[in-house]
C-alpha cells in the first residue's frame, strides 16, 4: 500500500518484546513529539514514551500544538527549519500533509512490527491505514457531554444530537469546537439531511448555507473551544450545560474526576488519530523516530494505551489485550466508542472529503463566526 518512503532500517525485522528492544545506532538522543495535551497525551506518555525513555535514555520534549500542526509544518517547511520530530494528527490532516509533501511516506511492513502471530502491519492495521504517511494509533469519537444536575431541564436529559439545537427543552450554554468539522455535519443532520447525503449536500453553496443557518439558531449560546481540555473544564465549572469534545476527555472527567456529567453518544463522529513523520528530518533524528515508532505501535504498546484512555487501539491484534483501566481498575469496554451499546447511531467521518475541502470551509467558518 505504501511507497518506498521510510523503511525503518535502523530497526528492521519482526516484532520484539519490550525487553528485547534493539539498539538504535546513529540515532539522536532526544525527540520533540507533538500531541494534544491532557488525558490523551498522558496516555501516550504512560504507554509509549516513559517505557521507551527508561529503556533507551532518550529525552522527550512534548509540544501540545497538534491542532495547529498543518499550519505550523507549512511554516517550518517554508523557513527550512523543521523543529518537530514526530507529530500526532487526525487522519484528514495526515492526508493533507502527505499530499503537500510535508510528511514522509512509510513502508509499513518494514517500518512497523508484526503482530505476535506474524501478521504483517498492513494486514493488522487493515482499513485504519488511510494514507501512505499516516501511522494509525487509535480510533476515537467526538461526542457530547452534559451536566446531569441542570434544574431547568426538569429531570430530562439530552439523548439525541438534535437536542443540542433545542434551546427551549435544554436551555443553557453549549460548547462547540471552533472549526467546521463535525459542526457542519451535525447541523445538516438536524436540518433534515439524511446521513448518506451529508457530504454531497455540504459540497454545495446551498448546503453550506443550510448548515450555517442551523448553527445560527444556537450561535449566541455557544462557547467556542480550540483545545480538547476546554469542554471538560467548562462542564466541571458549570459554565456550560453541554459540549462537544473527544470521548476520552469525557471519560477522564466522569470516571477519574467524578463530575456530575454523562455522555451522549448519539451521532458520535468516529475519527482516527496517529503519527506522521515530518519530511526532511536529519538522518539521526529520522532514525530515532523510526526506532521509537516501531516500539510505540506494536501490539502490546497500543493495547497499553487503551488502559489509560477510552480509545480503541488501531491494531486488530491489540483489541483482545485491552482489559481494565491501569489505575482505576474498571472495565474499559463499556467506555469505548466502538462498544455496541454506544454505537447504535454513529456518524462516519469522511477523511478524504475534509482533506479536499478543509481549507475552503475553514475560511468560511471563521468568517461566519465574525458575523
Amino acid at each position: 500500500m505504501a511507497g518506498a518512503g521510510i523503511a525503518g532500517a535502523a530497526v528492521a525485522g519482526a516484532a520484539y518484546a519490550a525487553d528485547e528492544l534493539p539498539a538504535c545506532e546513529g540515532c539522536a538522543d532526544s525527540m520533540t513529539v507533538v500531541s494534544w495535551g491532557g488525558a490523551y497525551q498522558n496516555s501516550q506518555q504512560k504507554a509509549y514514551s516513559e517505557p521507551y525513555a527508561e529503556m533507551t535514555g532518550v529525552e522527550f520534549v512534548w509540544d501540545e500544538s497538534s491542532n495547529e500542526a498543518v499550519a505550523k509544518l507549512r511554516a517550518m517547511a517554508e523557513a527550512g527549519n523543521i523543529t518537530w520530530d514526530l507529530v500526532d494528527v487526525v487522519a484528514s490532516d495526515a492526508m493533507r500533509l502527505c499530499d503537500e509533501g510535508l510528511a514522509e511516506e512509510i513502508d509499513f511492513d518494514s517500518a512497523l512490527a508484526e503482530a505476535p502471530d506474524g501478521t504483517v502491519a498492513t494486514e493488522d492495521f487493515g482499513e485504519m491505514i488511510v494514507s501512505d504517511c499516516f501511522v494509525p494509533q487509535i480510533a476515537y469519537s467526538t461526542t457530547f457531554g452534559y451536566r446531569t444536575d441542570v434544574a431547568e431541564w426538569n429531570g430530562e436529559t439530552p439523548d439525541d444530537i438534535c437536542d443540542v439545537f433545542d434551546l427551549e427543552a435544554f436551555p443553557g450554554k453549549r460548547a462547540l469546537e471552533k472549526r467546521p468539522i463535525n459542526n457542519m455535519e451535525w447541523a445538516l443532520l438536524c436540518s433534515g439531511v439524511a446521513k448518506e447525503d451529508i457530504y454531497d449536500t455540504l459540497e454545495t453553496e446551498e448546503g453550506q448555507a443550510q448548515a450555517f443557518a442551523k448553527l445560527d439558531e444556537i450561535k449566541d449560546s455557544v462557547v467556542w473551544w480550540s483545545a480538547g481540555a476546554e469542554t471538560p473544564q467548562l462542564l466541571a465549572d458549570g459554565e456550560i450545560v453541554m459540549g462537544s469534545t473527544y470521548n476520552g476527555r469525557l471519560f477522564a472527567l466522569i470516571e477519574e474526576q467524578k463530575q456530575p456529567v454523562a455522555m451522549m453518544w448519539d451521532a458520535q463522529v468516529y475519527d482516527l488519530d496517529g503519527w506522521i513523520v515530518p519530511a526532511g528530518l536529519p538522518e539521526d533524528r529520522k532514525a530515532r523516530v523510526m526506532h521509537f515508532l516501531k516500539f510505540a505501535t506494536d501490539t502490546q504498546r497500543l493495547a497499553d494505551q487503551a488502559k489509560y484512555i477510552s480509545y480503541g487501539p488501531a491494531r486488530q491484534s491489540s483489541a483482545p489485550l485491552v482489559g481494565q483501566h491501569a489505575e482505576l481498575g474498571i472495565d474499559m469496554a463499556p467506555h469505548m466508542p466502538t462498544n455496541p451499546e454506544n454505537a447504535t447511531n454513529t456518524f462516519l467521518y469522511n477523511y478524504e472529503w475534509w482533506a479536499d475541502y478543509r481549507d475552503d470551509l475553514d475560511a468560511k467558518f471563521q468568517a461566519w463566526l465574525l458575523r
